[in-house]
């Protein structure tokens, strides 16, 4: 199970969490998210980050152009797509080849039929707990809605992952879970993040992690 670890801001703090070797970090880019990073993060920090991590650019209905300018100043080869992206508008990043992850945000009426149209232009769904806003609200959504998923892609688990959830996310072998999103409930400050809170989950999820039933 890969880590995620979304919405980093701080230069220093960036460094102690990726000491963890995460899978993956993410960096906001929408304006109207605490997290945003144009403007407060200086892009060379990415460029020094290993390369293993797979740096990745959070967008709410940003414009094509757009996204393709700030993934070459900020070093991104991978987008998650918060808002209402078409699956047309997936493809053509994908094509380009940049990891494509679109994100859900689920409630009790979402309708999984949705993501028919999305499983050949992107890599991964990401599932988030559906609010006014887009992401980052630290509240979960009642997780045994997903048994109505069918699997037919990998998902980022996500919406208010935190401290003590290791045991019963380790418990989700019915689900093609990829990789967790850790955001706010491991947070001191928007942007920042408890690096002791993180070892520990992360630790306890790489020992324990889910025996697949597929």
């Amino acid at each position: 199970m890969k880590i995620k670890v979304c919405g980093m801001l701080y230069k220093d703090n960036i460094k102690d969490v990726a000491a963890l070797n995460p899978d993956l970090m993410g960096f906001i880019f929408y304006p109207k998210s605490p997290r945003y990073v144009v403007g407060k993060l200086n892009p060379e920090i990415l460029v020094s980050l290993p390369p293993s991590i797979i740096k990745t650019g959070v967008f709410v209905n940003e414009t094509f152009e757009n996204i393709l300018d700030l993934a070459k100043i900020y070093d991104l080869t991978a987008f998650q797509l918060h808002g209402e992206e078409s699956p047309q508008f997936c493809d053509r990043l994908r094509d380009l080849g940049f990891i494509i992850i679109k994100a859900f945000r689920i409630d009790e009426d979402f309708d999984f039929k949705q993501l028919k149209s999305y499983e050949l232009s992107c890599d991964y769904f990401l599932f988030d707990t559906k609010t006014s806003a887009y992401g980052g609200s630290g509240k979960k959504f009642d997780w045994n809605i997903l048994n109505r998923y069918n699997n037919s892609k990998p998902i980022f688990l996500s919406g208010g992952i935190g401290p003590g959830d290791e045991s019963v996310i380790s418990g989700l072998s019915n689900l093609n879970i990829y990789a967790l999103d850790l955001n706010s409930k491991f947070e001191i400050e928007p942007g920042f993040k408890d690096v002791k809170q993180l070892t520990t989950f992360v630790t306890n999820i790489r020992m324990n992690e889910p025996k697949w039933n597929f």
